[in-house]
C-alpha cells in the first residue's frame, strides 16, 4: 500500500468531483488539515470513514487503497494483491510488537536482578533491605504486565490437541501457567487444556 499514491488519487478524485479540501472535510465531519495529510501521503483515512469517503469520491475501497482506478476484469487480481499487501503489513507490525515485547521483558529482568543485587550489597540487612527489594520487584515487574499485553495482542496460541488457534483475553493469558510464550490454555474447540505455543502468522 503506497500512501503517497493513494494521496494523489484522493486529490484527483476530489478535484474531479469539484470539491475543495474544506468541502470534502465538511462532508466527512473532519478538518481540512486531515484531508491535506491524506493528499500529501502523510496519513491514511481512518477505516471508520473510508466507505463514506469512497461514496463521495465515487470510487471503491479497492481503488482507494490501491491508489488508482481499477477495471472490472482486473478487480479480482487487485483484491488478491491488496489482501497480500495487508497481510504483509500486519505481519511486519506483529514482528515489531513482538520485538518490543522481548526488549521490555529483557530490560525489566536485567533491571530487576541488578536492583536486587545492589540492594542486597549496599543496604544493611534488616527491614529497609526487604522494603527496598520489594520496591524494586514492583517497579521492574510492572513493565512485564505491559509486555504480556503486547504478547496477547499479536498472533495466537496453537492448541496442541486439535491445532485450533486460540486468542485469549489478557486476563486468561495472565492467569494461565506458562513457560516463556507457551501457555497452558483451554481450547474452545476441543474443550481440552494443553500447552499452547505462540504463533505469529
Amino acid at each position: 500500500m503506497n500512501q503517497v499514491k493513494t494521496g494523489r488519487f484522493i486529490a484527483e478524485c476530489r478535484k474531479r468531483e469539484n470539491l475543495t479540501q474544506m468541502q470534502l472535510a465538511e462532508k466527512l465531519g473532519i478538518t481540512d488539515r486531515a484531508v491535506s495529510k491524506w493528499e500529501t501521503g502523510k496519513a491514511m483515512p481512518d477505516t471508520s470513514i473510508m466507505l463514506e469517503l469512497c461514496d463521495i469520491l465515487k470510487i471503491t475501497v479497492n481503488e482507494l487503497l490501491s491508489g488508482e482506478a481499477i477495471l472490472m476484469e482486473k478487480n479480482n487480481q487487485k483484491n488478491e494483491q491488496l489482501l497480500l499487501d495487508m497481510a504483509k503489513e500486519i505481519e511486519r507490525k506483529n514482528k515489531t510488537i513482538w520485538t518490543a515485547m522481548w526488549a521490555i521483558m529483557t530490560v525489566s529482568i536485567i533491571g530487576l536482578l541488578a536492583g536486587v543485587l545492589i540492594a542486597a550489597l549496599l543496604i544493611p540487612e534488616g527491614v529497609w533491605q526487604v522494603v527496598a527489594i520489594l520496591g524494586i520487584c514492583v517497579v521492574f515487574l510492572i513493565p512485564c504486565f505491559y509486555a504480556l499485553k503486547l504478547e496477547v495482542s499479536v498472533g495466537a496460541y496453537k492448541c496442541k490437541n486439535c491445532g485450533h488457534e486460540i486468542v485469549p483475553t489478557y486476563t486468561q493469558a495472565l492467569n494461565a501457567m506458562h513457560m516463556g510464550t507457551t501457555r497452558y490454555l483451554k481450547c474452545p474447540k476441543c474443550e481440552k487444556r494443553s500447552w499452547c505455543k505462540k504463533v505469529l502468522k
